[in-house]
């Protein structure tokens, strides 16, 4: 119910945290998880008070537990540790403090938690923030590299000394935050997205030492692995020993089994560089030595050749040539219109043996009718039909007298006029 207060009729403030904690004391007992941050504990207590951070969020709360509560738990509960309580919250009136009175608490084992992380594997595979397709190459040589790891770590000294022994210019972009510990994954992400927007920052190595899995658990926390799958910047995971493998190695652009490897894959080696170039140079020069060689001897041949020498020799050579194809193209023209020739001749007897006209002057003659159609029977024409007789010096009319006489020899008539048969 809400308090009716007004500037005339103000409510007293312990009013008002009685109405808090009245509103506080209806809600529930629920299950919680956070990370131990303190234990506050003194003999004679009947009360021990315990810091928890969230095991996500930046955030914090203190949680209220009998001795006994605590006792029950083997081993015993110590700072970095995660828990899991059944809470009441409750709001002190006196103080004005908010507290989460746990009835009951229960340490969260090893294996439990590499279960999680086992199960948060398999979801983040799913949804592809591993696939290789994902992976982006490392600059040849970075303007300059961001490197988040541990305050005067060994993790530190192993990249910065081994990177700057193979480029000796190279320039760093330093973040250093907690790598173990309940802040750790909050501290790497921040400094993560931190140097992701510096625009002279070409590559980031998150780089730690070795640990026990539960020091290395930061680095399988799923907003860190988020960030890192969204970086546009290239990403260098140099976590612990070869056989670790927090999740970070798997969404990294690049895995390096130990903070020294990162170094050695962030940059080239300068002596190694150094060893190639005087290699390609003399591979150049040796190139172009050659090629000069061969132009050099191009060169010689076509001053030797007699063209040069005289420049007239070309000439004669083509009239020369000219003159030679001249000559072949006359005998062959030549021999052409012979063969051509002699062909026309064979034709030509050979048409005058198959001509009517060879018959003709044989003696023979041929008759035509007047649809100038050759008879071949007497059957063919009637009294009175004009024919034309056709021998070899011309053809000779004539009209049908009788069609079934026998014609007979007679002599030929001084003139051509007509003759009757």
């Amino acid at each position: 119910m809400a308090l009716e207060t007004s500037p005339e009729n103000p409510a007293p403030l312990h009013v008002i945290n009685g109405a808090i904690s009245a509103w506080v004391a209806r809600l529930g007992a629920v299950w919680v998880e956070g990370q131990v941050t303190e234990i506050s504990a003194r003999p004679g207590m009947t009360q021990v008070f315990v810091g928890v951070r969230d095991v996500k969020a930046n955030l914090s709360a203190q949680m209220v537990t009998s001795p006994d509560a605590l006792a029950k738990l083997t081993p015993s509960l110590a700072e970095g540790d995660r828990i899991i309580m059944r809470v009441k919250a409750e709001f002190w009136t006196n103080r004005g403090r908010l507290v989460l009175r746990a009835s009951e608490v229960r340490a969260v084992g090893l294996g439990d938690l590499l279960a999680r992380v086992e199960r948060l594997k398999q979801s983040l595979t799913t949804e592809g923030l591993f696939n290789p397709d994902r992976k982006r190459a490392l600059p040849f040589l970075p303007r300059r590299v961001g490197l988040i790891c541990g305050r005067d770590s060994a993790a530190e000294h192993d990249v910065v000394a081994n990177a700057r022994h193979r480029w000796p210019s190279l320039q760093f972009e330093m973040r250093t935050v907690a790598v173990q510990g309940p802040s750790a994954a909050a501290e790497v992400t921040a400094a993560l997205q931190h140097l992701a927007g510096q625009p002279e920052v070409d590559v980031i190595v998150i780089a730690r030492g070795g640990g026990s899995t539960e020091d290395l658990l930061p680095f399988s926390d799923e907003s860190l692995i988020r960030a890192v799958s969204g970086c546009q910047v290239p990403i260098v995971s140099a976590i612990g020993h070869e056989t670790d493998a927090p999740l970070l190695d798997f969404v990294a652009d690049v895995r390096a089994s130990t903070p020294t490897d990162a170094a050695r894959r962030i940059v080239p080696d300068v002596n190694e560089q150094r060893e190639l170039i005087a290699t390609n140079q003399l591979r150049t020069r040796r190139a172009i030595s050659s090629m000069l060689d061969n132009q050099r001897h191009r060169i010689s041949r076509l001053a030797a050749h007699p063209g040069l020498q005289d420049p007239m020799y070309i000439v004669d050579q083509q009239r020369e040539l000219v003159t030679a194809n001249r000559v072949r193209f006359n005998k062959s023209l030549a021999h052409q219109l012979q063969l051509a020739s002699t062909g026309s001749k064979n034709l030509r007897t050979q048409l005058r043996a198959f001509s009517p006209a060879a018959t003709l002057e044989r003696g023979y003659a041929i008759v035509f009718d007047e649809q100038e159609q050759i008879v071949r029977s007497p059957d063919q024409v009637g009294t009175g039909d004009r024919l034309s007789i056709r021998t070899v010096g011309g053809d000779i009319p004539a009209i049908v007298t009788d069609p079934q006489a026998v014609p007979r020899k007679r002599a030929k008539p001084a003139d051509n006029r007509e003759q009757s048969i």
